[in-house]
């Protein structure tokens, strides 16, 4: 895993670099730091407008009872999606718009859990799980009031006086 994160870290930024040079020798360097700058906006206004869906269907998911994962998925999707575009890059820009596509999510969803189940793991989650009552609701409170009721063995042991603190008021 660590040398799967180091190649990351060495290939990506040198693939930024070739593309750029390429890029500015074909378009120009204006126009290279313009697209650049113009994806970077298109990829926020596209995060927030898809992230506050992904958040909507969350809670409109919880509200119903269901456990929201492909939901959570979506987020964690449209989180590194806004990672990828703020990192300066052709390269990245890329990748971070497709993971705004739907389908481009779908598909990468599908293969992961294709992945976990052919591991053999033991992986399973309860699709439903029970709701917690609303916390603005009053508890049912009854009112009432008691008299403790004196037995045969209370009365034998409490021959010292007549006038006991626990007996009912009297009328």
């Amino acid at each position: 895993m660590g040398f799967l994160i180091l190649l990351v870290i060495v290939v990506i930024p040198i693939l930024e670099i070739s593309v750029f040079i390429k890029a500015g020798e074909q378009i120009g360097l204006w126009s290279t730091i313009s697209l650049v700058v113009i994806t970077a906006v298109v990829g926020s206004a596209l995060l927030r407008q898809q992230g506050l869906t992904a958040l909507f269907n969350v809670r409109k998911n919880m509200n119903a009872g269901i456990l929201p994962i492909n939901e959570l998925f979506d987020g964690m999707c449209l989180l590194l999606a806004g990672a990828l575009l703020i990192t300066p890059g052709f390269v990245t820009d890329g990748l971070g718009l497709m993971l705004f596509l739907p389908i481009f999510r779908s598909t990468i969803r599908n293969l992961f859990t294709k992945h976990i189940r052919d591991s053999g793991s033991n992986l399973s989650v309860y699709s439903g799980f029970e709701q917690q009552p609303d916390r603005n609701q009053r508890p049912n409170i009854i009112d009432g009031e008691f008299h403790e009721i004196k037995t045969d063995h209370d009365n034998e042991n409490s021959n010292i006086n007549n006038k006991n603190p626990r007996s009912p008021p009297e009328p």
